[in-house]
């Protein structure tokens, strides 16, 4: 009897997703009766809450979560991965019996995407835009694959400034600082690359986040957006020559995870971002 596997994508404005196409096209290879369906709170007028608990009584296996619900929702869970605990964000969920788990494909997802796209990139200093739940997965990233220091801007600069704070505690003091807005300027001019990790970009959230003006050939430049994979912030820096690393490869590498955890079987991330691929030429 062919297994079957229940999942599906909780987030706001999240009807372009690719997520749906790249699990089920992988679970064929696997012989796998596998559906993900998208769970738009804002058009079921669901919070993140009420759609675990709703998903859970319909036999759900498991649910991938995103902006804005990646801190939101770890309330409303029964337990964390060390993963999720560490870094305060959760973009999958595993249902194991009546346990709703919480674990973090993210920083994963976006080490794997940065050493392959970006090899031998510098790392001395690096700017970070967004310290929300994707943020907070990709600082974690970058400080673990070596960078010397992340800088941590965020329009709540609150939030900022406790993201710095969790990084400092967890690789040392001055691995990791908050800067505000007006810091930009400076920041950029010295700094050897740019993360882009806010929804800005995004088919519902189109546009720059920071002047075009501040970028320079000098200056690599990662977003995690992947719809459309060339944002106007990686259309403006490649223009200038930057190298640039666009958002396909984390979401495949972090779906690749979740996979896993999901059904138990090992993905072909190879093939998954051949699938990614096929998906946005069509």
């Amino acid at each position: 009897m062919m297994a079957s596997f229940l999942t599906g994508l909780v987030g706001s404005g999240i009807g372009p997703s690719l997520s749906p196409p790249l699990h089920e096209r992988e679970a064929v290879h696997h012989g796998l009766h596998y559906v993900y369906r998208l769970l738009d709170i804002d058009r079921l007028g669901l919070d993140v809450g009420e759609l675990v608990r709703t998903a859970r009584r319909l036999g759900y296996d498991g649910l991938n979560i995103t902006h804005p619900c990646k801190q939101t929702v770890i309330p409303h869970l029964d337990d964390l991965s060390p993963d999720a605990r560490m870094l305060g964000a959760v973009n999958t969920v595993v249902f194991d019996g009546e346990r709703a788990i919480g674990h973090n494909t993210d920083w994963t997802g976006f080490a794997e995407s940065f050493a392959r796209g970006l090899p031998e990139a510098p790392t001395r200093r690096v700017a970070q835009l967004g310290a929300g739940g994707a943020g907070a997965a990709v600082a974690h990233a970058l400080l673990t694959l070596g960078a010397d220091r992340v800088t941590v801007v965020d329009a709540d600069h609150a939030r900022a400034v406790r993201l710095a704070a969790e990084l400092a505690a967890r690789f040392g003091a001055g691995r990791a600082r908050a800067a505000t807005r007006d810091d930009l300027p400076s920041l950029l001019a010295e700094a050897d690359g740019l993360v882009h990790a806010t929804p800005t970009g995004m088919a519902h959230h189109p546009g720059l986040p920071l002047p075009a003006s501040l970028l320079h050939p000098g200056l690599w430049v990662a977003d995690i957006v992947y719809r459309p994979l060339e944002t106007e912030l990686l259309k403006q820096a490649r223009a200038l020559g930057c190298r640039t690393l666009d958002g396909g490869g984390m979401v495949v590498f972090q779906a690749a995870h979740a996979f896993r955890l999901f059904t138990g079987r090992e993905p072909d991330a190879e093939r998954m971002l051949a699938h990614l691929t096929d998906l946005v030429t069509v």
